[in-house]
């Protein structure tokens, strides 16, 4: 018998593809959608399942900015061949996210048996929520919102690539939500923060699959459960992501706040009332 089955796919599906890229953590929602759908959320394929599923959220993200994907990579491979070409900002803008991609590649390795123990438990997930909260609050209301995408710089990419440890040590504070604070602070545009987050996502969210995808094929995950809950998160990730981006256009991250307080708050009564195991 399979761990997951392909209703249960379906479900955690669009839990990864509605919140991989909203600053509510995508880890959370799925540990909590697991726990109340009685799936053994300590079971290492299942760990693995809900890694691999963000590549389907990853793939949506290749979709949606496929020209300007294409045009930083074509910039990259014109910059090694000739030195004039080194001079633009995509060619550097390639090279800084996978250099601020480095750190969590690291920390991920180094800790991944805290990663997948202690630091899995939903008390963490609850805590995290509404630490988190605070952390994003206070970067959009001490971020001047004056700096735009073509103003990023090495150490803009760096530092907010590092800030995705956070999420990886603490599931709940969000990776999406942990960058985008760390953008704002340094003072870049909501919007500019926000497709910050979605491009350095893009090789630890696919590496954390692709690392995982053995585990989730093992005896207690099948194939099916793991095509359908990756596809489904891909096509929902995909309307998850134009919605976002039409939104931070316009509103402020308050409204993410108060839904993460709100859901880090439940998970504390389901916790201390044992409807939720941690």
């Amino acid at each position: 018998m399979s761990a997951i089955s392909v209703g249960q796919a379906v479900v955690l599906g669009v839990v990864e593809g509605v919140t991989e890229f909203l600053p509510v953590s995508s880890t959370g929602h799925l540990k909590i959608a697991e726990g109340l759908m009685d799936i053994p959320v300590d079971d290492k394929s299942v760990v693995a399942f809900s890694a691999v599923i963000q590549v389907g959220a990853i793939a949506a993200v290749f979709v949606y900015f496929f020209k300007d994907i294409k045009r930083i990579v074509s910039a990259w491979f014109r910059g090694l061949a000739h030195r004039e070409e080194r001079y633009h900002h995509d060619y550097k803008f390639a090279w800084w996210v996978i250099a601020a991609t480095v750190p969590i590649v690291v920390v991920g390795l180094a800790a991944k048996p805290l990663i997948d123990g202690p630091l899995a438990s939903l008390w963490v997930v609850a805590g995290s929520l509404i630490v988190g909260s605070a952390v994003m609050w206070c970067a959009d209301q001490m971020g001047r919102h004056k700096r735009g995408e073509d103003d990023t710089s090495f150490k803009d990419a760096m530092l907010v690539g590092c800030s995705q440890i956070l999420a990886l040590l603490f599931p709940g504070f969000s990776r999406s939500g942990a960058t985008m604070s760390t953008a704002l602070v340094l003072d870049l545009d909501r919007v500019a923060a926000t497709r910050l987050s979605f491009f350095l996502g893009i090789p630890a969210l696919t590496g954390a699959g692709l690392y995982e995808l053995k585990d989730a094929l093992g005896a207690s995950v099948g194939a099916v459960p793991l095509a359908v809950g990756t596809i489904v998160s891909f096509v929902v990730a995909y309307a998850s992501i134009a919605w976002l981006l039409k939104f931070v256009a316009k509103h402020s991250f308050n409204a993410f706040v108060l839904y993460r307080i709100a859901v880090g708050v439940l998970l504390f009564g389901l916790l201390g009332t044992g409807v939720l195991s941690a």
